[in-house]
């Protein structure tokens, strides 16, 4: 199984986790969603950005019964020439679990490829860890959705935002 996760952070200094497991890089919708509330989140230090992320991740990823072989996150494996989340979840899990860092703007330095989806003429920015760049970049560009941002994607972040998950939420569909 596939996993999406996105983490929210509220103003106050609170933060939810989701995860949105598939079976597929085409599914349109999820197998099944999980939710982690984190009543204190870590406070934000410039450069490690890594240390208040992971362990909301690492929580909503406890919590999951199925067997996961790919981890999505939003945003990078490797910003430029040091680790970044994605390296360090990589890290965590014992490298047995292949991560793609699916990032929406571009890190300066970065060695990402590009990817456009849909009619957006703005990529996304693809890393990974534990599998071929390429292979994670085709991966991502295949996933459903007609917009820039996969549909799997967009509900992890639409369920990270709202602590909830509606089965007739609606996701852009390819």
């Amino acid at each position: 199984m596939i996993v999406a996760v996105d983490v929210y952070y509220s103003s106050n200094s609170g933060a939810v986790a989701a995860a949105v497991v598939f079976s597929s890089f085409t599914d349109c919708e999820p197998h099944s969603v999980y939710i982690s509330k984190i009543d204190r989140a870590d406070d934000y230090v410039p450069g490690q950005f890594y240390k208040r992320e992971l362990p909301c991740i690492m929580s909503v990823l406890q919590q999951i019964n199925e067997e996961i072989d790919t981890i999505i996150i939003d945003g990078y494996v490797d910003p430029g020439n040091k680790p970044g989340l994605g390296r360090y979840l990589w890290d965590l899990l014992e490298r047995k679990i292949p991560v793609i860092g699916v990032a929406k703007s571009f890190y300066m330095g970065t060695e990402a490829v590009k990817v456009l989806r849909g009619r957006s003429r703005q990529p996304l920015y693809i890393t990974s860890a534990g599998m071929e760049i390429a292979e994670a970049a085709a991966r991502i560009e295949k996933m459903a959705g007609k917009f820039r941002i996969p549909s799997i994607l967009k509900l992890a972040d639409q369920i990270s935002r709202t602590g909830k998950y509606k089965p007739d939420i609606s996701v852009n569909k390819r």
